[in-house]
């Protein structure tokens, strides 16, 4: 998959993505969420007991996007594959994690520690298709 200049600065910088799973009767829902794009996936920790986990369960195609510009322009989206990994070390144990969240985890008063037993479930998202303009 051939990401552009503007896919590949706004994984770098964004801090946010909107992930879209599909629920068992076939509605999308969408959710903002912290990620990682490292090795040309997406690694978002979850809680356990989320909707988002047990729509990846049944069904792991998602979508993916990135805010706009207000004006219709800086649109990223992409569409996947998603798996439980349950294989990922926890977010504590990411340097690059932590250090993209430090100020995201403060705020909530967490420390890596705490967010990682509370976002128990690393979600790795296997990007198929891109489109940006």
């Amino acid at each position: 998959m051939q990401l552009t200049e503007t896919a590949e600065q706004r994984l770098q910088q964004e801090l946010i993505v909107w992930l879209t799973t599909v629920t068992p009767t076939g509605r999308p829902q969408t959710s903002p969420v912290w990620f990682l794009w490292k090795g040309g996936e997406f690694l978002i920790y979850s809680l356990a007991e989320t909707a988002r986990v047990r729509n990846l369960r049944a069904n792991p195609h998602v979508a993916l996007n990135f805010d706009g510009d207000g004006v219709g322009g800086a649109v990223v989206t992409f569409e996947g594959v998603a798996r439980i990994d349950d294989a990922a070390p926890p977010a504590s144990a990411m340097p690059e994690y932590v250090e993209k969240y430090r100020d995201g985890m403060a705020r909530n008063e967490w420390t890596p520690e705490v967010f990682s037993s509370r976002y128990s479930v690393p979600i790795r998202i296997t990007p198929r298709r891109v489109r940006s303009w």
